[in-house]
């Protein structure tokens, strides 16, 4: 087994210390940092599939993802010098729980899993006001923005922040994602979302998509 080989493999296991120790051993010998990314990153792909298949659970995904962030941490470095970015397509994405929903749980699983794909995040909170939502958005040149809602009755703060953005003649300028237990395609699509994940792993997936039509 070679040594990206071995990589993938810790990083599935969530092994975070063997998981940094194996990157640097891989760019001693000579490996492309940007080889390695692109092979933990498909391992990172598979666990988030094997989740949606309920093959892992939420404790060895979150355990793969922290893995996949020091990964990142020990790369970034052979990146820039490299002159290529953390991923394929480099992007900024601010993310919160909209206005008077104070869960966190499903917003904090999404930033892990961006965060370890390389996305640069601006992570609010919870229970954020609509209108600072977009001017964080503006202040942090965002590319994307990330809106939970995981109560029907703070679902409207998603279309709040759709609807300034709207007001302000910033609509086009954002990528604007939603997501939450009680929020739907349909949803999404009737507030004038551009996208909807049904699970941390999806929004990855969503998120890259997005980007492409940039």
């Amino acid at each position: 087994m070679s040594f990206v080989e071995r990589l993938v493999h810790v990083v599935k296991e969530g092994n975070i210390e063997e998981s940094a120790k194996l990157v640097k051993k891989s760019l001693e010998e000579g490996k492309s940092a940007q080889e390695i990314l692109k092979q933990v990153t498909g391992a990172l792909r598979e666990v988030g599939d094997a989740f949606e298949r309920f093959d892992v659970f939420l404790p060895e995904m979150m355990m793969a993802a922290d893995a996949m962030i020091e990964v990142m941490k020990v790369l970034e470095p052979e990146l820039k010098d490299q002159g290529a970015g953390t991923i394929k397509a480099p992007a900024k994405v601010v993310i919160a729980s909209v206005k008077g929903d104070i869960h966190e749980i499903g917003k904090n699983i999404v930033v892990t899993l961006l965060t370890a794909n390389g996305y640069t995040i601006f992570d609010m909170g919870a229970d954020v006001d609509s209108l600072e939502i977009v001017k964080t958005a503006q202040r942090e040149k965002a590319d994307v923005i990330g809106l939970s809602a995981l109560m029907t009755t703070t679902m409207p703060g998603q279309k709040e922040v759709i609807d300034i953005l709207k007001d302000m003649g910033l609509r086009g300028r954002f990528k604007v994602i939603i997501g939450g237990s009680p929020t739907s395609r349909k949803w999404s699509h009737d507030i004038g979302a551009d996208g909807w994940a049904r699970d941390a792993s999806e929004a990855v997936r969503v998120v890259e998509e997005l980007l492409k039509s940039r």
